[in-house]
């Protein structure tokens, strides 16, 4: 399976005659948002018409399963604005749609510094932008994968997420069930049982090291045992909304897990953890828990919502 993520800006007519000699079936466009105020507030500005002719332009090349990642939490942006580009995005059939709470990192991203940060919605608004999206795609067909993917029934993401084969990579959701995801181009990451390894993020080093016949990598994280059963346990709990924590396991989180459980949001089973269906929009907060990275480098991490 060939899938690729794509910058609508860049979409030329030469990538039509490309993606279908290559094979190409799946792809994502960078969105963001449709509002014209939002992209000159986050310096990306496609007018509608270029995301148009990018959509046609991958149906006509093979595309048959379609990827818009549309963002909430933009600085400036409201309710109204967020509806108005999830409308868009049904007009013009996106298959499936990623709505992702913008992070604002500009410790990490130093572009970001651009953007005022006293613009930015709260966390109460940013929730309510998340549930609006859930609430809107699901009234115009879209099946909820997770809380903040759709797809619409007749795609194979929604079928996997019906039937409980969905499972999650560094692309996010997927239906894929190998277990080896490869990652080609600059900063792209690639994923194996035992390995996490990223490519070079500049693409003129990117380049030249594939130019030396040098494999572009630059970073890697090997996982251990410890890894690979957490990361189990956050895709059972991410995928499936359960998992089987193993009794020690359970036993060492039923502190962190009971704010939770007295909200209702969580019910335990033996060793298995479920997170209730009406407590969907927590489900990463909760899957975060069993996350040691995360909690020991919290500045490296946006919010859940």
């Amino acid at each position: 399976m060939l899938s690729i993520e794509l910058d609508p800006r860049n979409l030329s007519a030469d990538w039509r005659a490309v993606l279908r000699c290559v094979g190409i079936t799946r792809a994502s466009l960078g969105v963001q948002t449709f509002a014209p105020h939002l992209q000159a507030a986050i310096g990306r500005v496609q007018p509608d018409a270029d995301i148009a002719r990018g959509t046609d332009l991958l149906r006509a090349a093979g595309v048959t399963s379609l990827n818009y990642d549309l963002m909430y939490g933009l600085p400036g942006q409201t309710e109204a604005d967020l509806a108005e580009t999830l409308a868009r995005s049904v007009a013009l059939g996106a298959d499936r749609i990623a709505l992702f709470g913008y992070a604002h990192v500009p410790h990490l991203i130093p572009r970001q510094n651009q953007i005022d940060a006293a613009h930015l919605p709260g966390q109460e608004d940013r929730f309510r932008m998340a549930w609006q999206g859930f609430r809107q795609l699901g009234d115009a067909g879209y099946v909820p994968v997770g809380f903040d993917h759709f797809a619409l029934p007749g795609d194979a993401l929604a079928q996997a997420a019906l039937s409980g084969r969905l499972r999650r990579n560094f692309q996010g959701f997927t239906e894929d069930q190998a277990e080896v995801l490869v990652g080609l181009g600059a900063s792209a990451i690639s994923q194996f049982p035992g390995l996490i390894a990223q490519n070079e993020k500049n693409a003129g080093r990117y380049r030249m090291l594939l130019s030396q016949d040098r494999l572009p990598t630059c970073s890697g994280v090997r996982r251990s045992s410890r890894d690979c059963a957490l990361g189990a346990i956050i895709e059972g709990l991410l995928c499936r909304q359960e998992a089987d924590l193993g009794a020690e396991t359970m036993a060492a989180m039923l502190p962190s897990l009971a704010p939770f459980g007295e909200r209702g949001l969580v019910e335990t089973r033996g060793s298995v953890l479920a997170i209730r269906p009406e407590a969907l929009p927590y489900a990463r907060t909760v899957a975060a828990l069993f996350d040691p990275y995360r909690q020991d480098s919290a500045r490296r991490f946006s919010s859940a919502v």
